[in-house]
C-alpha cells in the first residue's frame, strides 16, 4: 500500500471494518442488533468517506463491496435469477441532487419522474411465482444466493 496513507487512517478503516462486521454478524445471524439502524449507517458511512479519499485501503472483503450476508447453512440455498442488490442511502438534499445528475445523465436527459415510497428496515424476500401459484420464496442473503423459505 502506498505510504501516502497515515498510519492512524489504516488503522481506523480496519477498526472500523472489524466494527461493523460485528455488528452485521450480530444482524443478520444472530438476530439480535446491539446498535440502531442510524450508528450503523454512520459507521458504514465513515468507511465509505475514508475508502473514497483513499481507495488503495479498498479491499474485496470490506463491507462497503457486498450486500448483506451469506446464506446460513441451516437452510437450503437458492441462487437468485436476478441479484438481489443493495440500494444507497440519500441522507440530505445533496445526496438527492447528486442522485438525479447521474440517473440523468445515465439516461442522456434533461427531467427524470420519480415514484418514491418510505423504506421500511426488515427482511428483503424474493417471491417467485408461477401460474399464479407461489413455487419460491428466498431472503437476499449476499444478493446472489439466499434462503430458501418457501
Amino acid at each position: 500500500m502506498s505510504d501516502t496513507v497515515p498510519a492512524e487512517v489504516r488503522a481506523r478503516v480496519e477498526s472500523l471494518r472489524r466494527e461493523i462486521e460485528e455488528h452485521n454478524y450480530r444482524y443478520y445471524v444472530l438476530d439480535a442488533p446491539t446498535i440502531s439502524d442510524a450508528e450503523w449507517d454512520a459507521l458504514f458511512r465513515e468507511l465509505q468517506q475514508l475508502e473514497e479519499r483513499y481507495p488503495e485501503l479498498v479491499t474485496p472483503d470490506s463491507p462497503t463491496q457486498r450486500v448483506g450476508a451469506a446464506p446460513l447453512a441451516a437452510f437450503a440455498s437458492v441462487k437468485h435469477v436476478v441479484p438481489m442488490l443493495s440500494l444507497n442511502n440519500a441522507f440530505s438534499e445533496e445526496d438527492i441532487e447528486a442522485f438525479d445528475r447521474r440517473v440523468r445523465e445515465a439516461l442522456g436527459v434533461d427531467t427524470v419522474a420519480y415514484y418514491c415510497e418510505p423504506k421500511f428496515d426488515g427482511l428483503a424476500i424474493s417471491l417467485r411465482y408461477e401460474h399464479g401459484r407461489l413455487v419460491e420464496g428466498a431472503t437476499r442473503g449476499d444478493g446472489y444466493t439466499g434462503e430458501d423459505v418457501t
